[in-house]
């Protein structure tokens, strides 16, 4: 018979977030098991020694790569078409995991980084949202219905808006806001957000 996977995670990554949102899209069961990146289990190092999340152990192998875990779960069931999207889709993640996400870094954690000033990061980050708005000008998704590059993106530009909230909120991106909002106030973002205590070892960790 085979073995439930196991999904090694941390809630506030978002890396780990996406993940999370396609298996629960998929609904593929998983054996959750929360850590903590200051204390990362000898077990999930074992199976990646890489150490980053997310992780998923299946039978057949170890997934360590955020988009390869949601390709994963929605291979297995993809109830709600999140793979229906153009090839256009692709090419969108792969820029917002690329350059969007260096800047988003740099922006973010401004004080590591010497290769630029806090505002060009800023504005680098804005130049790739304001893309965003207007593809999604006059519709709820980036491809009308939800698909994967809507919540493979999602995550990334909530932490950028969360990086200065006040001055994220007075940008003109109405359509870009409107999307973030109905993203963090879904069921589907509130049911990947739940609070675990950290796994220990020994423990099954939390059927998801």
């Amino acid at each position: 018979m085979p073995h439930t996977p196991i999904l090694w995670s941390f809630r506030r990554c978002p890396y780990a977030m996406r993940a999370r949102l396609a298996v629960k899209a998929s609904g593929v069961e998983v054996n959750l098991r929360e850590i903590l990146l200051r204390d990362k289990p000898a077990a999930m190092l074992a199976a990646s020694p890489k150490g980053t999340v997310p992780v998923l152990q299946t039978d057949t192998g170890v997934i360590d790569e955020s988009f390869d875990v949601m390709r994963w779960a929605l291979a297995q069931n993809d109830p709600q078409g999140w793979l229906r999207m153009p090839n256009a889709g692709f090419d969108l993640i792969a820029e917002a995991d690329g350059s969007f996400k260096s800047a988003l870094d740099r922006y973010k954690y401004h004080v590591r980084h010497v290769d630029g000033t806090r505002e060009v990061a800023q504005s680098e980050g804005a130049a790739f949202l304001w893309k965003l708005d207007g593809i999604l000008a006059g519709q709820d998704w980036l491809y009308g219905t939800q698909s994967l590059a809507d919540m493979a993106i999602l995550p990334f530009v909530r932490q950028f808006a969360n990086a200065d909230r006040a001055w994220f909120d007075l940008q003109e991106w109405g359509s870009l806001l409107r999307w973030l909002n109905a993203f963090t106030q879904s069921d589907g973002f509130a049911a990947v957000m739940v609070k675990y205590a950290p796994w220990q070892a020994g423990e099954d960790g939390v059927f998801f």
